[in-house]
């Protein structure tokens, strides 16, 4: 218990612990979040597709509008904006809707995920993404567009979310998971968002998301007590 005082009031924070146990998992999800959708797909622990899927949202595109007007306003008012009531006001409000519905966004996405992992009693597996912001090759829309970018978010809520489930969550290596054959099959470049694999047409995030599913099963290895037989 933490008490504190401020502004002439006493908060008292209350922690509250909660004992979980992990649950033996016959499968993996690996879920491979993009700009307007998490991608995912369920293997079993030999690497059999069992099924894939796409979650789609907008958040991030309906945030991006709400900031680009802000930041249109401020740019209109430059030298002014923060002593002028109502453009303060006006762009505190879209700034707050952006963040709201991000943060809406997160929790949906984790929601289902968590629901996807529990339905298959699968182990959930993402892309460790932590340097994503430093390698936005001088790309201003790109910047712009991660900096808004929940994935970190969507990965954390997840993860709470999960653990409260018995489902343990890990991170691997995001490098080429989106350029490797994941079944052994031939993969060629259609354009920037579709490959043929083998005799099928099918998404880069799908050959992304199969890939990190199959990473999740070589970082089972120090699991092996929470794998079940």
């Amino acid at each position: 218990m933490l008490i504190s005082y401020r502004n002439n009031k006493i908060f008292v924070y209350i922690a509250f612990h909660r004992g979980v146990e992990l649950i033996a998992f016959k499968a993996v999800v690996g879920a491979d979040i993009n700009f307007n959708n998490v991608t995912y797909t369920v293997i079993d622990l030999s690497g059999v597709l069992i099924t894939f899927g796409v979650i789609p949202f907008r958040g991030l595109r309906r945030a991006l509008h709400l900031k680009k007007l802000s930041e249109d306003l401020q740019r209109r008012y430059l030298n002014s904006w923060r002593f002028i009531k109502w453009v303060r006001r006006a762009r505190g409000r879209w700034l707050s809707r952006a963040r709201n519905i991000l943060m809406d966004s997160a929790h949906r996405l984790s929601k289902r995920v968590v629901e996807i992992a529990s339905e298959h009693k699968a182990l959930i597996v993402f892309e460790d993404l932590e340097r994503l912001k430093e390698n936005s090759n001088n790309n201003y829309r790109l910047s712009w567009e991660k900096s808004l970018w929940c994935y970190r978010r969507v990965q954390m809520f997840t993860e709470c979310k999960a653990i409260f489930h018995g489902i343990k969550t890990v991170y691997v290596n995001p490098f080429k998971t989106s350029r490797k054959s994941p079944n052994g099959e031939k993969l060629s470049f259609i354009n920037y968002r579709f490959v043929k694999l083998g005799n099928i047409i099918t998404s880069r995030d799908v050959v992304a998301s199969w890939n990190i599913a199959l990473r999740g099963i070589k970082a089972c290895e120090g699991l092996k007590d929470f794998v079940e037989p």
